[in-house]
């Protein structure tokens, strides 16, 4: 989850902060679909037979990017978001949550195969992300 994450801040550009980063934190459309990347891309790493769809992915988050521009953060707040080590913690936990609540047993492949085979099949924001 940590690459999809860096991933995430590459494709914001240079890093600087300001107050107002923490609160994109609290912007729950841009969380959940961090959350979403985050959770196909364990479940691609986790489970040898399913991929990651990287370009849906990179497009994803350059939607994400778009989309909190729209709602008034600056690239500079974005960069911080997203560079937050807290913050990615704080994600990747959630995200392993949702995994767990879905099917997912920590460390077993095949249940990462499972929910992931599930999410594709139910055509979820996570299985659009999935091959």
């Amino acid at each position: 989850m940590h690459k999809i994450l860096m991933t995430a801040a590459l494709l914001a550009g240079a890093l600087t902060g300001t107050a107002q980063a923490a609160g994109l934190k609290d912007e729950a459309e841009i969380r959940n679909g961090l959350l979403v990347v985050g959770m196909a891309y364990e479940i691609s790493e986790k489970c040898e037979s399913i991929d990651a769809r990287w370009i849906a992915g990179a497009s994803t988050l350059l939607n994400l990017k778009s989309r909190a521009r729209q709602l008034g953060y600056s690239n500079a707040e974005i960069d911080a978001y997203v560079d937050d080590k807290v913050e990615k913690a704080r994600l990747e936990g959630i995200a392993r949550a949702q995994l767990v609540q879905l099917g997912v047993t920590p460390g077993v492949e095949e249940t990462y195969c499972t929910v992931g085979r599930d999410q594709i099949a139910k055509g979820t924001g996570v299985g659009r992300l999935l091959r």
